[in-house]
């Protein structure tokens, strides 16, 4: 059980890691000038990040059903259901600039000429940065839960 333990624990620190990578090279993406292949690479990384938040929503769940600690310590912890709202809030604020980026993806795909307007990008980065600033609660809220805090 002590192995299966460390093995979760080990894969969802290795994927919520990948997330911010990939939340940092979509940061920087925008800000570059938006069109043609960084169009495509930007839609391409983004599905990359659902699916990696997908991940991590996995391996989260297998560490509160099978993990050391038991579903009881997780569902009875306050810092625990911080972490998850802030979790469910980068999900959510995460749609605008998915469908956003399909969009710009389409549109350059019909119209080779076509670059993102400066105001819908700059809008796209405050998304990111929104996104950022609720995923550094998320490790707040872990760390706390590690250490005994909001049991």
């Amino acid at each position: 059980m002590e192995l299966v333990d460390l093995v979760l624990a080990i894969l969802h620190h290795f994927v919520v890691f990948g997330l911010a990578a990939i939340l940092a090279a979509e940061t920087v993406l925008l800000n570059q000038e938006l069109a043609g292949r960084t169009l495509q690479r930007l839609a391409r990384i983004d599905g990359l990040y659902g699916a990696t938040a997908g991940l991590v929503l996995v391996v989260g769940i297998c560490r509160v059903l099978f993990g050391l600690k038991g579903w009881e310590f997780y569902v009875a912890n306050h810092a625990f259901w911080g972490k998850m709202v802030c979790f469910a809030a980068v999900g959510l604020l995460s749609i605008v600039p998915t469908r956003r980026f399909l969009k710009w993806r389409s549109q350059a795909a019909g119209d080779a000429s076509f670059h993102v307007p400066d105001a819908e990008a700059k809008s796209m980065r405050i998304y990111l940065r929104i996104e950022g600033v609720f995923f550094l609660a998320i490790l707040v809220f872990a760390a706390a839960m590690a250490r005994g805090y909001g049991a």
